[in-house]
């Protein structure tokens, strides 16, 4: 993207009505490291790839706890997501206070929708640059929801965001009919597979840089990380390794991954984006 006279401010329209810096924000989230959700019919499991600034630093956590039952994964800058999460756990533990029952995922992600909308509004502030992939479970069943910068919350079955999200994307696309069937070990390995294929051509995927989250129908949030993944990593190398997007499009005739379209697994959406008080 090259600077215009349209990107000054963010209530600036362009000719072609567009806001180029909610614009810019979503490319912020598309150069975070990949992060991915996968719904089952009783889990949510996410799973994310961390990042290492240098070879003397720790891996950055791409996983956050919200609260028992709602989990994130972010893709995008680290600090923003920080000031999102502190206002999702204020909002859950208020609503626990008042209520005495855990706040539903959907009225969270409805709030925080909201919140970035806002910024998309007011010249005084910039965007969040920062995406949200929302694993919960509450009384409505498992759900897994996307955040946008532009104030746009998805509901999927499975997503993918991130540098290389393709690839994740071209996975889960062919493996989600699968999901609702499949117990927590099924859903954690095929999270790990398609993880897979958002790493570096140079790097691979190990216990080190990959982290899990796990929620579900009378299991409170748990984070997976370091020797706790090793197992599965291991599974998945006596099954017989993890198979490139490429190498499935080969083996059954088609088109590389890299060259099909990017839909997705979706439910539904609220859109909260655009101008309000019309």
């Amino acid at each position: 993207m090259f600077r215009t006279m349209y990107d000054t401010d963010v209530t600036v329209w362009s000719p072609q009505g567009r806001l180029l810096q909610v614009e810019y924000a979503m490319e912020a989230v598309k150069q975070g490291s990949a992060c991915l959700g996968i719904v089952g019919s009783k889990y949510v499991v996410l799973a994310a790839l961390k990042r290492s600034p240098h070879d003397l630093a720790a891996y950055q956590k791409k996983l956050l706890k919200i609260d028992d039952h709602v989990g994130v994964a972010i893709a995008g800058l680290n600090a923003d997501a920080r000031t999102l999460a502190k206002y999702m756990r204020t909002e859950c533990l208020n609503h626990k206070y008042v209520f005495g029952a855990p706040l539903q995922a959907s009225r969270l992600l409805s709030d925080v929708a909201d919140k970035h909308q806002r910024c998309t509004q007011t010249y005084v502030r910039r965007p969040y640059g920062v995406g949200f992939l929302v694993a919960s479970c509450d009384a409505t069943g498992p759900h897994l929801y996307e955040t946008c910068p532009s104030g746009n919350v998805h509901e999927y079955l499975a997503m993918a965001i991130g540098t290389r999200a393709q690839s994740a994307k071209t996975y889960l696309e062919k493996h989600h009919a699968e999901f609702p069937a499949l117990e927590l070990d099924g859903l954690i390995k095929h999270a790990l597979k398609a993880l897979a294929g958002c790493v570096p051509s140079e790097k691979e995927l190990d216990k080190h840089c990959a982290s899990i989250a796990i929620v579900g129908d009378g299991m409170p949030l748990r984070m997976l990380d370091g020797d706790d993944v090793q197992p599965y990593l291991d599974q998945i190398e006596l099954e017989g390794g993890v198979p490139t997007p490429e190498a499935e499009s080969k083996a059954e005739g088609g088109e590389p991954a890299s060259d099909r379209g990017g839909g997705s697994c979706s439910r539904r959406s609220w859109r909260r984006s655009g101008t309000r008080g019309r």
